[in-house]
């Protein structure tokens, strides 16, 4: 699948140090990226400073309904303790489309140590909430956003891309590769939970080593 080919990618919450990463990575690749974030003026701001930073490519930004509305593929970048609110409020337009949710749940007051949301994982009530109108795939939770904040860095780690419909993994899958990282189908989207999982471990092997670029590889595949 091409990349190219996905239409306007919508990222919610795209003023943050993950989303406006990624969609800086996406821009840069061509593809049509406008930034949400809850009011207008900011998305806004966001999306000029980006197309300055990258010689006036094409981006725009908006409220995220209005980023959610102009969508074909909308990603949600939020933090965990935001979701639910965040999710309510672009509910009416994401039934037929697909929902890339990036959340990781950092639970409690130690962020190192894994703590399963309610619902199983932060995906799986994200699909919960939005019904079985919307197609949810998780992904990119073990990629650090520093690194996503510079487009001129390699990123040494795969993303795990979990969801219940393989068409709607392959457009993740599009979307790494096309922020220079290979996608890796991990099955359904309960698998999630693991994926979520790994994110307070990698932070806890960061401070062990004293390093900020723990990833994760898949090896023995033949891609």
């Amino acid at each position: 699948m091409n990349a190219q080919d996905l239409g306007t990618i919508a990222v919610i919450g795209g003023t943050g140090a993950e989303g406006s990463g990624l969609a800086r990575r996406w821009v840069k690749a061509g593809l049509q990226v406008v930034i949400g974030s809850r009011r207008h003026e900011k998305g806004a701001r966001m999306a000029a400073e980006l197309s300055a930073e990258l010689n006036g490519a094409p981006i725009t930004g908006t409220d995220n309904l209005s980023a959610a509305q102009q969508a074909d593929v909308v990603v949600l970048s939020v933090p965990y303790e935001s979701q639910q609110t965040i999710l309510a409020s672009i509910q009416p337009a994401l039934p037929d489309k697909i929902l890339l949710t990036i959340v990781a749940p950092l639970l409690g007051k130690k962020k190192g140590r894994y703590t399963p949301p309610a619902g199983g994982s932060a995906a799986m009530e994200a699909q919960a909430q939005v019904g079985a109108d919307v197609t949810v795939v998780a992904a990119f939770q073990n990629v650090g956003a520093h690194h996503l904040q510079d487009d001129q860095h390699d990123i040494d780690c795969d993303v795990l891309v979990c969801g219940n419909k393989r068409a709607a993994r392959e457009v993740a899958v599009a979307l790494a590769e096309a922020a220079g990282m290979r996608g890796i189908h991990a099955g359904a989207l309960q698998n999630a939970a693991v994926a979520e999982g790994l994110t307070p471990l990698l932070i806890s092997i960061n401070t062990i080593y004293k390093t900020r670029s723990a990833g994760i590889r898949i090896t023995g595949l033949a891609l």
